[in-house]
């Protein structure tokens, strides 16, 4: 029965209409038993009038007051829908669903619902166990909302088992549970088991292709994120704004500025450079390939900005090296009257960091607590020891570790062994850290080799064995460092003394030459980062075939004069390789730019953007 029809046979006086109801039940169209003539009513005042939760509470009280008992599902799944429409916190649902008898299965799907949304969706796993207990049957509905909450509390092991239920009761086939089961599994870090799941089903929609590429964006796997893209277009399948941001997240992770290009081309030629979320992705973009100028471009041409777009410039100029330039744009961000994030700050707080600004660092450590009211994080107290470990305040590094409000976890530890191997005189402190370290993170490979390159800093090539001599007896391997370049499209990797490349004559060919041409420059190799005890003449040539001077010849041999060369390595660039590319842009007049694991380094006529700091 429509609501105008009840309204004519339930007068309803209003008499102010923005605050409270008023409600007179005429005595001459009543029947003799009210009740179910009064739950119709209340549930079309709950589907007209319920405006907000307040509305919502005195509908319940009329409902009540006039005999609608607390137990009756109907009034119970209306009312538990419409809070949920609200946003509001679940207890008052929770309230309503204990006292009725026999939810419908419509019922327990929104509480499900519900739970997955709210900040802790956890009840949603028991609210299926309590109604898998009441012999209730699941429908349609039940295992995506279900699947929604496992994603958020990212355990795989309770979903394994809900796929094993969606089997057992024939839901599997249907598309938007798969999706589900695609996306909960992409989410948790298994994105293999997401693919497998995408290639067996029968049917696909752009959801299904978005959750695996995002997955595979998001798990490391940035390779297998653009291949399967083109896939899709292969498939006919129109990308959306969501897409985007997942093909353009993989070509930051790889630093594929070229590829980076052709989605940015798309995206306008689609209209989807007006998505807010498609466009900051794209700001990172340029931002992580080293391309602060085109990253700088998109922030002006965006029509709607959010602190996330202000965050990433901000964070973008920092790792480029224009730290100055950053916390200008933090005070425009503040003079247009938004209020920084925490992950501001911690943009802030690198800028400050890398470019040396100490006591600027601590003032807005400082500001970020007293103005905004932030309570910083062991983020932004990592932050602060890097800004004064990287400052070679080693010492005072170690003191703030000492007074911090919470404990150090292994990346603060980890930073202080860090500076105390670019600095030195700071064994005792080094080692005092490894303990540390040994204690949270005992098989954690970089630290076995900071650990080694300071010793062999301090020529003690006995405890240099010792280390490596742990490390295989535990059984942890070196991460092996790599560079990426991109040529015409492709991805190519280098490793330290690679020869398995088609072009490997040509490249070590071009290794010499540029060697003779840079010790013609002064080049003198800076061996003391060869942390073996061999002859002079060997580390001069291990030095010769780090992976990104590998790379570099490789470009050099296969793009034209003058064209930027940019690369990408998986950990930080040595004082010798440092050295070398600064004079290699100089002689063969080429900007190169080369992003590790921390931060860019634009070279430029014998120069770099990081003034040797970093």
């Amino acid at each position: 029965m429509h609501s105008n029809q009840l309204d004519r046979q339930l007068p309803i006086s209003t008499h102010n209409p923005s605050n409270h109801f008023s409600f007179t039940i005429s005595p001459s169209t009543c029947p003799e038993s009210p009740k179910p003539y009064i739950l119709k009513k209340c549930i079309a005042l709950l589907l007209t009038r319920a405006s907000s939760k307040f509305k919502l509470r005195q509908i319940h009280a009329f409902s009540i007051r006039h005999g609608v008992p607390l137990t009756n599902p109907d009034m119970g799944k209306h009312l538990i829908f419409t809070l949920l429409s609200f946003s509001s916190p679940m207890s008052y649902a929770r309230q309503i669903f204990s006292q009725i008898q026999n939810p419908y299965i419509f019922t327990w799907n929104t509480m499900i619902r519900g739970h997955a949304e709210s900040e802790n969706p956890m009840p949603a796993l028991e609210l299926y166990s309590q109604m898998h207990a009441s012999c209730v049957e699941p429908d349609t509905h039940t295992y995506p909302f279900l699947l929604k909450a496992i994603t958020k509390l990212m355990d795989v092991r309770e979903g394994e088992k809900v796929h094993s239920m969606c089997i057992r009761n024939g839901f599997e086939s249907l598309v938007f549970v798969e999706n589900a089961l695609v996306h909960m599994y992409a989410a948790c870090g298994h994105a293999e088991s997401a693919h497998k799941l995408f290639v067996l089903m029968p049917e696909r929609n752009l959801v299904t292709w978005n959750s695996v590429i995002n997955g595979y964006a998001l798990n490391g796997m940035p390779n297998e994120a653009l291949t399967l893209f083109r896939e899709m277009g292969l498939e006919g399948v129109e990308p959306d704004g969501f897409t985007m941001v997942s093909l353009l997240s993989a070509c930051a992770e790889l630093g594929a500025l070229a590829l980076g290009r052709r989605a940015h081309v798309y995206m306008v030629k689609v209209g989807l450079d007006g998505n807010l979320h498609a466009a900051n992705s794209l700001l990172d973009l340029y931002a992580k390939c080293g391309s602060i100028r085109q990253a700088h471009r998109v922030f002006d041409e965006m029509e709607e900005k959010n602190v996330v777009s202000w965050t990433s410039l901000i964070v973008g100029l920092a790792v480029n090296g224009f730290g100055k330039e950053a916390l200008e744009l933090f005070k425009g961000l503040e003079r247009r009257g938004l209020m920084p994030s925490e992950i501001t700050f911690v943009g802030v707080l690198y800028a400050c960091s890398h470019c040396g600004m100490v006591d600027e660092g601590f003032d807005y450590f400082k500001r970020m607590k007293e103005e905004y009211g932030i309570v910083p994080k062991i983020e932004h107290y990592g932050c602060m020891v890097d800004l004064l470990g990287r400052a070679g305040l080693v010492k005072q590094a170690h003191e703030f570790i000492r007074y911090m409000p919470m404990q150090a976890n292994a990346v603060v530890w980890r930073t202080l062994l860090g500076a105390c191997t670019i600095h030195d005189g700071h064994l005792a402190l080094g080692e005092v850290a490894r303990a540390q370290l040994l204690r949270l993170e005992p098989k954690h490979c970089g630290d076995y080799v900071l650990l080694s390159n300071l010793y062999a800093s301090e020529q003690r090539w006995s405890d240099v064995h010792k280390v490596r001599r742990t490390m295989l007896r535990e059984g942890v391997k070196k991460t092996p460092g790599h560079s990426l370049v991109e040529l015409r499209n492709c991805l190519h990797e280098f490793v330290m003394g690679d020869r398995s490349h088609p072009q490997s004559e040509e490249i070590y060919v071009k290794l010499a030459e540029m060697t003779k041409l840079l010790k013609l420059e002064g080049y003198v190799p800076h061996t003391s980062n060869v942390l073996a005890d061999i002859e002079e003449e060997e580390k001069e040539t291990a030095l010769s075939y780090h992976s990104e001077k590998i790379a570099i010849a490789f470009m050099l041999i296969n793009t034209a004069p003058g064209i930027p060369i940019r690369v990408v390595k998986n950990l930080r660039v040595c004082a010798d390789c440092h050295l070398a590319i600064k004079l290699i842009s100089k002689v063969y007049d080429r900007e190169i730019v080369v992003r590790d694991r921390s931060r860019f380094h634009h070279f430029k006529d014998g120069l770099c953007s990081c003034n040797d700091y970093w």
